[in-house]
């Protein structure tokens, strides 16, 4: 098996993008991932916009990063797809000798009412094993605080074991931060014989009204005590970000020091605060040392 899809074997430190709409969004996304070089990713993810939307880019994206030498990893999307549409990306995925893939359901575009041939992620997660084999490695999302669709904790961690069992290799977790409620939901996957790596999803705080937007569409939860503080800044930017930095800062080192097999950076085609994160964290110059 490739060296892209064996197991890792310590702490991985993987980066997601979205692919840019303009030659200014091209030239940006270009100069962030050479300032992020240093942390020598496992792979840099790029995402795919709600139906498709963004399909184009995010090939176009992937490839320019496969020829700077970065292991770039498309997101795949099934909802609003045909079997056919989902095939042909499969296929020019295989072709441009992308080995990995992060499998979603994803969200239908707004105004839009056909759900597509694939209802769940672990549908599309089959098919994928069905047509292509061993060829990918999978990643797929997993929801430490659980699905905003999901009837119970209970459901949504029997539902995660579910893609794992159509052929995902590893996963993903929305951002948190709340510790407790990942390993929670580890220990609950662990309990249904789920044992795939789940890597902790990482959202640096810019600002308060980015996060809490964010937050609102996907589900995530802000703790009390975090958007109390975040409030009482106002328009201090300066503050929110000082406060975000400590916060986050505080969450990767307790979760890396409990044993959580790496994590996922959304960088948000930004690369300050990933950066500072990982200084704080003695990570930026133990990656230097070992790549001299």
């Amino acid at each position: 098996m490739d060296a892209e899809k064996t197991a890792f074997a310590k702490p991985m430190f993987s980066l997601e993008f979205f692919p840019p709409k303009s030659p200014e969004g091209i030239e940006k996304l270009g100069g962030v991932q050479r300032a992020l070089r240093c942390l020598q990713p496992a792979f840099c993810s790029v995402t795919f916009g709600a139906g498709g939307s963004t399909r184009q880019g995010t090939l176009d994206t992937v490839l320019g990063m496969k020829r700077d030498g970065v292991n770039a990893v498309p997101h795949l999307s099934c909802i609003g797809a045909t079997k056919a549409q989902i095939r042909d990306v499969i296929e020019q995925y295989r072709a441009h000798g992308i080995h990995h893939l992060v499998a979603l359901r994803g969200d239908l575009p707004s105004g839009t009412f056909d759900g597509g041939a694939f209802r769940y992620a672990a549908e599309l997660v089959a098919f994928i094993r069905d047509i292509s084999g061993d060829w990918f490695h999978i990643d797929v999302a997993a929801y430490p605080e659980v699905h905003p669709q999901a009837k119970s904790a209970e459901d949504d961690a029997r539902y995660f074991k579910r893609k794992i069992d159509a052929g995902a290799n590893s996963a993903i977790t929305q951002y948190f931060y709340n510790a407790d409620a990942y390993w929670h939901f580890v220990d609950a996957c662990a309990a249904l014989g789920v044992t795939a790596p789940v890597v902790p999803g990482i959202m640096p705080i810019w600002s308060y009204s980015r996060l809490s937007r964010f937050s609102e569409m996907c589900g995530a939860e802000i703790p009390r005590w975090i958007r109390r503080r975040m409030e009482g800044y106002g328009d201090d930017h300066t503050s929110v970000r000082a406060f975000g930095l400590d916060i986050v800062t505080d969450l990767c080192a307790r979760l890396l020091e409990r044993g959580a097999p790496g994590l996922h950076f959304y960088t948000l085609n930004q690369s300050e605060l990933t950066l500072e994160i990982c200084r704080r964290l003695g990570l930026v110059a133990e990656m230097e040392s070992s790549a001299v």
